[in-house]
């Protein structure tokens, strides 16, 4: 064993990044990440890739639903990026849930608002608990929503990655601030961070609102944080992430990035597809 101040070989690093926006503070994540991060295997790689990219990672955004809020480097599209959000926050998906047929094994969504009690005796909303929690106690240390199962999440091929919101408000005088953390056990840093953490600031300012509502006071959006105990670039699409590198050394900032204005004609156009079922998304996301 180690002794106390000994560096020890095989560490996995530990990276923070702190900014104003979510574009601003994810495109310095994945960089850092890609510069500082370890080499080391996962359960995906196929033969000939190499190793991923790999760090614990804490962002803290100041500002999370500050514009611009999109990365226009961000692997996806306008319109997948609305659908996910909508996922997240309105459980659009959930009803894809099907293990026993070999289909979805859970979604945020219905995790965080529907959670299975361990008996099966009943469904628990964790937001509401949490918008109730915080409306009787600004100050208080418990509201929080998991989304781990520990009768089901350990046999599955692939659990989830987010496992823990939690929530906290801060008296702004007129307006009362509330502070959100977010913890995951694995994250694709440039596949999926992106989107997480654009439809999860969004369900940050759906819990202020309904905070606010209960509370009878204004509730603000304050910063926003995440702990990811594995941040990672998979080796197989390195050349891909190259790529990305690339345009962010070329491209001023303001030219890698989007308002939500710009975008919303896309978002509208998929929220349409998703209403009048013509979305498809296996087929959109591959």
């Amino acid at each position: 064993m180690a002794t106390v101040g000994e560096r020890v070989k095989g560490a996995i690093p530990v990276l923070k990044v702190e900014g104003e926006t979510v574009p601003e503070v994810w495109e310095r994540a994945v960089i850092l990440c890609w510069k500082e991060g370890i080499s080391i295997r996962t359960e995906y790689d196929r033969p000939g890739d190499p190793p991923s990219r790999d760090c614990s990672m804490v962002m803290v955004m100041n500002d999370p639903l500050g514009e611009p809020r999109i990365h226009r480097a961000f692997p996806g599209g306008l319109e997948d990026l609305e659908v996910y959000r909508l996922e997240v926050v309105d459980g659009i998906h959930d009803d894809w849930i099907k293990p026993e047929e070999g289909k979805w094994s859970y979604t945020y969504h219905e995790r965080l608002y529907s959670y299975p009690h361990a008996d099966g005796s009943e469904r628990i909303d964790q937001m509401d608990y949490i918008a109730k929690k915080l409306s009787e106690a600004p100050h208080t240390r418990r509201a929080q929503a998991i989304t781990w199962v520990v009768k089901t999440d350990r046999f599955f091929e692939d659990p989830p990655c987010l496992q823990r919101i939690w929530c906290r408000l801060m008296d702004g005088g007129d307006t009362m601030v509330l502070n959100m953390n977010v913890h995951w056990r694995s994250r694709d840093a440039y596949k999926a961070a992106f989107m997480n953490l654009f439809a999860l600031t969004d369900l940050m300012g759906r819990i202020a609102s309904s905070v606010e509502e209960k509370l009878g006071k204004p509730v603000a959006c304050g910063r926003y944080a995440e702990f990811v105990d594995s941040f990672h670039i998979y080796g197989s699409y390195f050349r891909e992430f190259e790529g990305f590198l690339k345009t962010v050394e070329k491209r001023k900032y303001e030219d890698r990035v989007w308002d939500t204005k710009f975008a919303e004609p896309v978002f509208e156009e998929a929220r349409k597809k998703v209403t009048d079922g013509t979305w498809n998304w296996r087929e959109q996301s591959g």
